[in-house]
């Protein structure tokens, strides 16, 4: 198998294209950033290390880049603008720190997410089975604007011409430079210090090694990559939308092909570090962000979002959203759901319609229904929480955590002033606020008598459809013998029609 010694990867623009505050290579793509994709596809290749040359905003990129990678080797680009620089200055760290400068060197961009592994491998063992001192990835493009041009010689690649320098007949070749490049390591270290600015940019390219290659007579090689996409930059935000959708077609297929069933992809988004088992079903209007993992023969969605939520297998999902929180096998989700961070539900349990769950931790099979809060919680097993409850937590300054028992059965309606303990086995009236502990097996309720005034509509509210209803006011007709439905007021006129 090919060895490659060093990856560099180029994230010194500023990509003003982008028209953002934060560094192009720090945009988000599929649940991480256009860089985070570079270094994995990096790290896949398993290079003895990896080089990341920056500029623009600087500390931002060598710290998303160490919290991906902590061993990656940072190389500053100094003012003088071209990849042809921002490679040697690579070179220059790796000399200063005293690694090695011999082997495959590979060089690629941070952002190109859809590049594979596979492709910088297969550049790589084409430069060592042809012994050439580099290779360069070529692909063929309907619109070529704004790529360098490929410029051939008894087929062999001669040069390449960019953009701004190409004539129009230049122009016209399909065939363009993807960026792509493993070089002899030791070749260009001679190579770049041989290179100048003289172009219409005043930069360095890269790209120039080739002529020095040539005139040493040394062999230049190519790989066509027949997969565009993979070749294909984000320069704004266009073209990000553009690929995010292309990465979420072939991540919707890959599942698919593992015996996922997505009944709309094109709905369907999934980020790269989401995992998914075998006869689960996602229905429509799902995304699942970030490091979602759902186990097997589930069911997700339709219109739920999952972002960090472990989901166990045969749990179902419906009309989610939810946030680091864990979901246990067989549990039943929704609809109308919001599980914020800090959730985690065991096995057959179930949180229903218009509930909000934060900081929990729920035992095997106990019920939240419906339309009820709970957080800063922890409940024991085979509890059911009625309808409408809210766990008052927060007293304006503090949170604080409650606690309930297993085998619990509490009223409609209920308000737990936390902190509270309540014990195993524990019933709750309807409409209890409870203050104080409950002990095991206990019954708690809040008497309050129900009083009654007569005749406070008619005296209070005199001039309402309430009042004249309890007056009498209101007849019903019957609909059986008329064949009109509805009620009628006695004595009154309708202003609009005169009836």
């Amino acid at each position: 198998m090919t060895q490659v010694s060093t990856i560099v990867i180029l994230a010194a623009g500023q990509g003003t294209r982008m028209k953002s505050k934060k560094a192009k290579v720090l945009h988000s793509f599929a649940g991480r950033t256009l860089l985070s994709h570079a270094i994995h596809t990096a790290l896949e290749v398993e290079p003895e290390r990896i080089v990341l040359v920056v500029r623009h905003q600087r500390d931002a990129v060598a710290e998303e880049a160490k919290i991906v990678y902590p061993d990656i080797i940072i190389a500053d680009q100094d003012e003088v603008p071209g990849t042809g620089r921002a490679v040697w200055c690579a070179l220059e760290k790796l000399k200063e720190i005293g690694e090695g400068q011999t082997g495959t060197l590979v060089v690629t961009s941070a952002d190109v997410p859809l590049m594979e592994s596979s492709t910088i491998l297969s550049l790589a063992e084409t430069r060592e089975d042809e012994g050439s001192a580099l290779c360069l990835l070529t692909t063929e493009i309907r619109n070529p604007f704004g790529y360098g041009r490929i410029q051939r010689v008894a087929g062999q690649v001669a040069g390449i011409i960019e953009e701004r320098d190409a004539t129009y007949a230049q122009k016209q070749i399909k065939e363009v430079n993807a960026g792509i490049y493993a070089f002899d390591a030791e070749f260009l270290a001679t190579a770049l210090p041989e290179l100048s600015a003289d172009n219409s940019q005043g930069e360095i390219y890269l790209t120039d090694t080739i002529k020095v290659a040539r005139n040493q007579g040394r062999k230049v090689s190519s790989v066509l990559l027949a997969d565009t996409a993979q070749a294909e930059g984000c320069n704004d935000r266009a073209q990000l939308a553009e690929l995010r959708a292309e990465y979420n077609r072939r991540r919707t297929r890959y599942w698919m092909l593992q015996g996922v069933t997505i009944i709309d992809p094109t709905s369907t988004w999934i980020d790269a570090d989401v995992t998914i088992g075998m006869d689960t079903t996602i229905y429509p209007n799902t995304q699942l962000r970030r490091n979602t993992v759902i186990g097997e023969d589930c069911r997700i969605g339709p219109d739920s979002t999952l972002i960090d939520v472990t989901v166990g297998d045969g749990a179902e999902v419906l009309r989610v959203h939810g946030i680091s929180s864990s979901i246990g096998p067989r549990a039943t989700i929704g609809p109308f759901t919001y599980l914020r961070p800090g959730t985690n539900l065991a096995e057959e349990t179930k949180v229903g319609g218009f509930c909000e769950t934060k900081n929990i931790e729920v035992g095997r099979g106990t019920k939240i229904p419906h339309l009820s809060y709970v957080g800063d919680a922890t409940i024991g097993e085979g509890t059911n929480i009625g309808a409408a409850t809210i766990f008052a937590n927060y007293d304006g300054v503090h949170k604080h955590h409650s606690n309930v028992g297993s085998y619990c059965r509490t009223g409609a309606d209920n308000v737990f002033i936390a902190p509270v303990n309540i014990g195993d086995g524990v019933y709750t009236g309807g409409g209890t606020i409870v203050r104080h502990d409950i002990p095991s097996g206990a019954l708690a309720v809040n008497q309050f008598d129900m009083r009654i005034i007569p005749d406070w509509v008619v005296k209070h509210r005199p001039d309402t459809d309430a009042a004249r209803a309890a007056q009498g006011e209101f007849k019903t007709t019957d609909t059986e013998n008329s064949g009109t439905g509805g009620t009628e007021i006695s004595g009154t006129t309708d202003t609009k029609t005169g009836q």
